[in-house]
């Protein structure tokens, strides 16, 4: 008895719980901008939200509108999965909190400073990652997977060698032994990192589509290039964004140093090289030794 009212009143009860999801999602939003936003631009904003809400208030019906505008977007905001929204409140596991503290600790010398002028820095060496860290992901095998963090106004974001060494960290953090993209939004004061996909390995050396003066290299991600190839995997034909060098007349650069320890692949670049040389009767001049023996 007990679990059917239970039942029938959180169905009655529904919209209110969804609505009541996305108004708090809203001021999370809020909040999130206002605690992320320069000095400069929060007078403003304040400036502008008591603006709005006068001529609300003059117009007539304007706040029953406006309450049912922010209603609309709340509730369009609070749909979700129950089971997403369980895994949002259960929030990460013992271990996964481990690692976002310790990459949390590890970017503390990077973002904090002496002069800070707010009273609870963003990141300090004995402060927590909740606040810095907006969201995350961690993968099946518990690997962080993406992440997006929030870092203080003062920080130099447009220096190419401070945002480097943060890049670096992060990356040292995350594993080493794959690719990441780092989006840098300077306006939020926000860095997004995302794990890239794994690139196609399994590609053999073959004689590639292109066009007179192009050697195909290798391949990349397909927001790298606006082109692709079809390749042969196996049995099935795939298209894949290739890495392209240009020969011939078109070439601003007609010679290629391939480095690599054994085992690395070099050997098969300059066998896929030599086959697509051979296929247009072109010349293909190898030092493999580097001693000058052509």
């Amino acid at each position: 008895m007990a679990t059917s009212v239970v039942e029938g009143a959180l169905d009655a009860l529904h919209p209110l719980i969804v609505v009541g999801r996305g108004l708090r999602r809203l001021a999370a939003l809020a909040r999130g901008w206002w605690e992320g936003a320069p000095q400069d631009r929060r007078g403003p904003a304040a400036f502008l939200a008591v603006a709005v809400a006068l001529l609300v208030w003059i117009v007539p019906y304007g706040p029953w509108l406006a309450t049912a505008a922010v209603m609309a977007v709340a509730a369009v905001l609070g749909r979700e999965r129950a089971a997403a929204e369980d895994e949002e409140e259960a929030g990460p596991t013992e271990e996964e909190a481990a690692r976002l503290q310790a990459l949390y600790d590890a970017l503390a010398p990077r973002f904090c400073a002496e002069d800070d002028p707010h009273p609870e820095p963003l990141y300090a060496p004995d402060g927590s990652w909740e606040r810095a860290f907006v969201a995350h992901g961690f993968g099946e095998d518990g690997r962080l997977e993406s992440l997006e963090l929030r870092y203080p106004p003062y920080f130099a974001d447009g220096d190419p060698q401070a945002r480097r060494r943060v890049q670096q960290v992060l990356g040292a953090k995350a594993g080493r032994d794959r690719e990441y993209h780092f989006a840098w939004d300077q306006e939020a004061n926000r860095l997004r990192l995302s794990v890239l996909g794994a690139l196609p390995a399994g590609v053999c050396a073959q004689r590639f589509v292109a066009a007179p003066g192009e050697v195909v290299l290798g391949f990349t991600d397909p927001e790298s290039v606006q082109r692709t190839l079809p390749v042969g995997v196996g049995e099935e034909c795939r298209d894949v964004p290739p890495v392209v060098w240009r020969t011939g007349p078109r070439s601003t650069e007609p010679h290629l140093l391939a480095l690599g320890q054994p085992g690395s692949g070099t050997t098969t670049l300059l066998r896929s090289v030599a086959l697509q040389a051979l296929e247009r009767g072109e010349v293909l001049v190898l030092d493999g030794s580097g001693a000058g023996e052509l």
